[in-house]
């Protein structure tokens, strides 16, 4: 957690001017203590403070204490609430840096706890020199502290900032590169995207759509370069492009989505996940949850729904003229006929009914459809048009 800051902008505190100008002139080699001391504590800026950057935080340093002897001193900035407002900006940008770095505030807040030792020493030593009572020196100790402080919730507050902004900046980029497969932009523009996000382009990409409330749990399971998004074709939930889940690794993301009210598209090569994300809005569209995989004789019987509607108005001609009772038993007697390949005890039992009725009722169908129901043209219209069952989808209604 960042420090809690004490503030310096009230202080009492008033050195000598001779003190201040003593104190002052030593700031280089106080600086140069402070540097030596962190790259010596701290390693992992040993070689952030080689070469130039070792020089421009030494002058980083020299800044911080001047502005805190501009402060102990009595000389204020233009705004008396923030005496120190220049360094305080400088540790602001320091945390921003450091983020870019990649290091973390644990190595900042380090940092400062061993400056601030160093450079109390440094200066308390010729605040001695120069006659300051003991009274005054605890004032200025709690001043050095109350500094560094302020300086510290700066830079953690820069550092938070930073990893904010550029989590923001590559939400942006990442979500650009999903926008730019669903919408079918050229393969350059969404192999530059992808570069530009630094997102690893995979093998395939699987689509999986996800209600909201189960997005951050999945998300939690799943890879961590995983594609989120929002399409206007989805009026609840969230678009998942899931990379790699393809062969064995097709299992393991199925059990994540078990039980979660989610929609598992085919894996597809991970530029045209396009056709992934259609089948799986269809598959949603039907209310079929789960792996499309386990669901592709209904998505296909129902790719043109109004083609199979017309070709069951069309095979189930003959019993137009029946009441509509009768007419429904003879479709399901038909259809179970079709599926169990005309073995009349599984029809039976799949129906329910006795033999005998299942004998009667295909007496009726010979006659109504003749030598028809031996044509394969006609068992091949028969058990597309009645494979799914009356009442499956929109549109397929007998």
């Amino acid at each position: 957690m960042p420090p809690r800051s004490r503030s310096t902008a009230s202080h009492g505190l008033l050195i000598p001017p001779e003190a201040v100008a003593e104190i002052r002139s030593h700031l280089p080699s106080v600086a140069d203590d402070v540097v030596v001391a962190i790259i010596a504590e701290v390693p992992s800026y040993e070689d952030a403070f080689s070469g130039p950057m070792g020089e421009t935080i030494r002058n980083a340093v020299q800044l911080a204490l001047g502005g805190f002897l501009s402060l102990a001193g009595g000389t204020r900035g233009a705004d008396p609430r923030t005496p120190a407002a220049p360094a305080v900006e400088g540790a602001y940008q320091l945390g921003r840096g450091e983020a870019r770095s990649g290091r973390s505030t644990d190595a900042l807040l380090a940092a400062y706890r061993i400056g601030a030792r160093v450079s109390w020493r440094e200066m308390s030593m010729r605040a001695v020199e120069n006659g300051l009572s003991a009274e005054t020196l605890v004032s200025f100790a709690e001043l050095v502290f109350a500094y560094i402080d302020e300086l510290s919730a700066a830079s953690v507050a820069g550092h938070t900032d930073e990893l904010a902004t550029s989590g923001r900046v590559r939400q942006r980029l990442v979500e650009r590169i999903a926008h730019h497969l669903l919408n079918g932009a050229p393969v350059e523009t969404v192999t530059s995207a992808a570069e530009r996000a630094g997102w690893p382009a995979p093998t395939t990409l699987t689509a999986v759509i996800v209600p909201e409330s189960q997005v951050r749990p999945v998300l939690a399971e799943v890879s961590a370069h995983t594609l989120q998004t929002e399409v206007p074709d989805l009026d609840e939930g969230a678009l998942l492009l899931v990379p790699d889940a393809h062969g064995r690794r097709r299992a393991a993301l199925l059990r994540v989505l078990a039980d979660r009210g989610c929609v598992a598209g085919p894996a597809r090569p991970w530029l045209e996940v396009r056709a992934s994300y259609e089948r799986a809005l269809r598959a949603s569209a039907l209310g079929l949850l789960g792996d499309t995989d386990a669901h592709l004789v209904q998505l296909v019987l129902t790719a043109d729904a109004a083609a199979l509607a017309d070709l069951r108005t069309s095979v189930l001609a003959p019993l137009a003229d029946l009441r509509p009772a009768v007419a429904e038993k003879l479709t399901e007697t038909l259809r179970t006929w079709l599926l169990h390949h005309g073995r009349r005890d599984e029809v039976a039992g799949a129906l329910f009914v006795h033999p005998q009725t299942v004998r009667y009722r295909m007496g009726q169908l010979r006659e109504l459809y003749g030598d028809r129901l031996e044509e394969p043209e006609t068992v091949l219209a028969l058990t597309l048009a009645l494979g799914v069952g009356p009442g499956f989808g929109a549109g397929v209604v007998a």
